[in-house]
């Protein structure tokens, strides 16, 4: 199969929901994609499953340009670049893709043999990126078969709009690898982050925190749903749509968040609201974020006055899109007075 641009091969083993949205991304950025089928079908099933898998992603991007995101007279012409390929032709399918992602269901048994049929048809030089969420690169990396060129890439679903994928080499996995797929992820509007193999990547672990806390504000009859997910649309998630996290923290004082964790953590008599050692580490040695120039970050090159003008203009853009932004109020007897 000859690529009909430039650009290098996409290819995923595993047509299901993943699978559909990186097809959709990349053939979006003008990438020719081979979506292979995992399972073994008959052709009438297998055929049902290529057009509900065309059907869903035309859908996704009918529906991308329907909210103004592009023209969609562009839909056919993206959806031409992708194939859909039955498992029996999966040879060709690979031989020739430079980046082959791994999106078949997460079990054990899936997992080896979807990694065993790419590491034995890919070619040597394809770079191996699975997308699973539960496994560790570690785990998986053995049973590639080529660990120095495997890596895992968590995509954000739906895929096809959340620019975050948090990649997960190993100590065997060669930096080129690293940096040709995070290279890869910046031309086609992703951001990469790169994070050692750990349960629950970076976004999980913290949303798990921040879902079960919501869940048992609920449970303890503190608010409504409707309040708490209001709370969390218009403060935190508002706030930290601009500030990191750890930003966040620098920018308020580590100091602020140590007394406040342990404030928290006697009033509910609960050690999941204290604060990391590091917080305290950095409390003592003076490094509290902005005003003291240092923090999770250094601000010892910043020109402080303007980087806060800065972040203030994106909440104030935030407000105004949201709005929620109003002009000032001029009471009825101003207006006569005047």
């Amino acid at each position: 199969m000859a690529a009909a641009s430039a650009r290098p091969v996409v290819a995923c083993v595993g047509a299901g929901r993943m699978g559909r949205g990186i097809a959709h991304a990349f053939a979006y950025a003008g990438y020719v994609v081979r979506l292979i089928d995992a399972k073994p079908r008959e052709p009438q099933a297998f055929a049902e499953m290529a057009d509900a898998a065309r059907a869903e992603i035309r859908g996704s991007l009918a529906m991308v340009a329907g909210l103004g995101g592009f023209d969609a007279g562009a839909i056919e012409p993206i959806m031409a670049r992708i194939s859909i390929v039955p498992l029996d032709e999966a040879e060709t399918a690979l031989a020739d893709a430079r980046f082959v992602f791994e999106a078949v269901p997460e079990t054990d048994a899936a997992k080896r043999a979807g990694l065993e049929l790419i590491d034995r048809l890919a070619s040597a030089d394809a770079i191996v990126a699975s997308t699973t969420s539960t496994y560790l690169s570690t785990q998986l990396a053995a049973w590639s078969g080529r660990p120095g060129r495997f890596l895992n890439a968590h995509w954000l679903n739906p895929a096809f709009i959340v620019p975050l994928v948090e990649v997960s080499p190993t100590g065997e996995t060669d930096p080129a690898v690293v940096t040709e797929l995070n290279a890869l992820f910046e031309a086609i509007g992703k951001v990469p982050v790169v994070c050692k193999a750990s349960p629950g990547y970076i976004v999980p672990r913290i949303q798990a925190l921040a879902m079960n806390e919501a869940a048992r504000l609920v449970e303890e009859g503190v608010a409504s749903a409707e309040d708490i997910d209001k709370a969390v649309k218009y403060g935190f998630g508002f706030r930290f749509a601009v500030l990191g996290l750890l930003e966040f923290i620098d920018w308020g004082g580590g100091d602020i968040l140590y007394h406040a964790s342990r404030y928290m953590t006697d009033a509910m008599g609960d050690r999941r609201f204290a604060a990391p050692a590091i917080v305290e580490a950095n409390m003592a040695e003076g490094r509290n974020g902005l005003r003291d120039g240092v923090g999770f970050y250094d601000y010892a090159a910043m020109d402080v006055p303007a980087y806060r003008q800065e972040r203030m203009a994106e909440f104030l853009g935030m407000l105004t899109r949201s709005g929620l932004h109003r002009p000032p109020a001029q009471p009825a007897e101003e207006k006569g007075a005047a």
